[in-house]
């Protein structure tokens, strides 16, 4: 059965539901509800870019693209993703300034590895230039 956004967008506002409810009896319940859910959406969410991954290799073969450019990208989605939940869960449960040290992580780790690509781009530039 194909999963589909409505289908995410229930669970995740079920868990929503569900861990406003909990609030009322033990706060932290509330936060086990909405991370299961966060957990469960990822689990979806990778068979979702796997078929990125099938295009992406698709194109690559198509256009001779560098296989750097494209795992660059894909760990670039890969850390968006997975700083994004953390810093998520973190804010949620109260923790603002721990989710926010998790998003200046996540970028810093973004351009990291992005730097390969930067240089390879100054160097056409430079080849172009003389």
């Amino acid at each position: 059965m194909a999963v589909t956004v409505v289908s995410i967008a229930v669970i995740g506002l079920t868990a929503v539901v569900l861990a406003v409810q909990l609030k009322a009896v033990k706060g932290e319940y509330g936060i086990y509800m909405v991370l299961g859910a966060g957990v469960v959406i990822f689990f979806y969410a990778l068979s979702k870019i796997e078929a990125v991954l099938d295009v992406l290799r698709r194109v690559q073969s198509y256009i001779r693209i560098d296989g750097m450019y494209l795992e660059a990208l894909m760990k670039m989605i890969g850390i968006t993703y997975i700083a994004e939940f953390a810093s998520g869960i973190c804010k949620d449960a109260g923790y603002g300034s721990l989710g926010g040290q998790i998003e200046m992580f996540g970028k810093l780790s973004m351009l990291a590895v992005s730097m390969p690509i930067l240089l390879t781009l100054m160097e056409t530039i430079r080849v172009f230039m003389k």
